[in-house]
């Protein structure tokens, strides 16, 4: 019998944008610039100082589920056999010190009525490494629960890697609670609740009614080379999440249900922190690419993300929040239409006050098609090398911006506006240098003591 999980029915508001980069005149001698007071690398960026610990399975004795011994249809039939004969035979291998456990070829559902809420699918326990034989597919059952996990891992050491997981987002019922919500946003492909040292590789996670994965209150967990997409709510929230390393995946169509992100990092009340997000591959995602709500010592590296033709943004590409810590650069983002924030590759919002910390945040050779950003009531940006194609860049109410060898294009959408929609400052204090609108070196008049505001900007331009 499983153990009963406990559960999150959590619920996000974000918003994000996107665009681009090009190398122009930097400073000159006479000019003094800011000096940052973190460890930098050669290229102006805090050194990342973590690595995500990878499982340690130390000796590896191999065990392939016999599936005529344990009478398991492998025929995505008979979920009710299926499940606990599926289950039977793990638990048999991990009591018998088995650490490497190989599924054959097949696909098997799985499902099991926990309780009014909750629908249960297959454990992974501690120092197991689950590989799916090709063409392996692990899928849940029809179901009208709130809140399920196609693969729940339960305990340290956990490698999941090369198969499939499948929801059941276009048959599920969308039952109604107490309060009338038919959310079912908590629907996950892999549950990673509790755990430390977790790596998922080369997986396919698609079609449930939440989540591709959930991380919440884990350490040291990798993502590599996986394939994430169809999902109502997100491709990979992380909700409590410390050295978390997400890279070289594919995350897309991630559609249905609020907030729509590709990646969310928003856990209240909890830590998120130490975070490498990089050279991963986002596109068609509805409410936007990457968000960081509460994250702190976030690296957003060397990403490509793209909105698609076909489709629309509710908030953005770059969404991050008052009081978190982003390190963004070299990302390639690429806008067709404006979402509800315009169209702005990179915002971060605010709620006013003090910014909650006192580390600077990095945005620096981005390359931003079609798109700007925007950063309003708060303080401390360093913002360099990189090219906006297209759209502005915006500080409202903001202290301290350094900002040097930028370049901003022009879009022919908005002839009448092109000085305050270039380099577009209110109540703004800080540094610039070597900055271009188009061919033209752009003076902006930035002072580190007396805020600057535009008179297009007075004038409501």
């Amino acid at each position: 019998m499983k153990t009963l999980p406990y559960y999150l029915l959590f619920s996000i508001f974000i918003l994000v944008s996107s665009c681009g980069h090009d190398q122009y005149e930097g400073i000159t001698d006479d000019e003094t610039e800011p000096v940052n007071q973190e460890d930098l690398d050669e290229e102006g960026l805090p050194i990342k100082t973590f690595n995500a610990q990878l499982p340690e399975i130390s000796f590896i004795t191999e065990y392939t589920i016999d599936l005529d011994f344990w009478d398991i249809p492998n025929t995505n039939s008979d979920v009710i056999k299926t499940t606990e004969n599926l289950q039977a035979a793990i638990d048999w291998a991990h009591n018998e010190g088995y650490t490497r456990v190989i599924l054959p070829n097949g696909n098997y559902l799985v499902g099991e009525d926990i309780n009014d809420i909750y629908y249960g699918g297959i454990e992974i326990y501690d120092n197991t490494e689950f590989v799916f034989s090709e063409n392996a597919v692990l899928s849940i059952d029809a179901n009208n629960k709130w809140n399920y996990c196609v693969l729940r891992l339960n305990g340290d050491n956990i490698i999941v890697r090369d198969g499939e997981i499948k929801g059941e987002r276009d048959s599920h019922t969308f039952t109604t609670r107490d309060d009338g919500s038919t959310a079912h946003d908590e629907g996950h492909g892999i549950c990673i609740w509790d755990n430390n040292n977790v790596l998922i590789e080369n997986m396919e996670i698609h079609d449930v009614t939440g989540d591709g994965s959930l991380v919440l209150d884990s350490n040291d967990v990798t993502f590599i080379n996986n394939n994430i997409y169809n999902n109502r709510r997100q491709g990979i929230s992380i909700v409590g999440g410390v050295r978390i390393e997400i890279t070289n995946n594919e995350i897309h169509h991630i559609n249905g249900t609020s907030p729509q992100f590709g990646i969310d990092i928003e856990g209240p009340g909890r830590v998120d922190e130490d975070i490498l997000i990089e050279d991963n591959y986002f596109h068609h995602n509805s409410g936007g690419d990457i968000v960081n709500a509460t994250g702190e010592n976030v690296y957003i590296l060397d990403n490509i993300m793209e909105q698609g033709d076909d489709s629309e943004y509710t908030d953005g590409p770059i969404v991050s929040w008052h009081k978190t810590h982003n390190i963004i650069a070299r990302n390639t983002v690429t806008m067709v239409s404006g979402s509800a924030n315009g169209r702005l590759g990179y915002i971060q919002y605010s709620s006013g006050g003090d910014k909650g910390h006192n580390k600077t945040t990095y945005i620096h050779e981005n390359i931003m098609n079609n798109c700007g950003m925007y950063m309003y009531n708060s303080s401390d940006a360093d913002v360099r090398r990189n090219q906006f194609l297209g759209y502005f860049v915006a500080f409202s109410d903001f202290e301290n911006v350094t900002l040097i060898d930028n370049l901003v294009t022009y879009s022919e959408e908005f002839t009448n506006l092109r000085y305050c929609w270039s380099y577009r400052f209110k109540n703004a204090t800080g540094f610039a240098s070597g900055n271009y609108l188009g061919d033209n070196l752009e003076e902006l008049p930035l002072d580190e003591t007396e805020p600057y505001t535009m008179q297009c900007v007075l004038d409501g331009w």
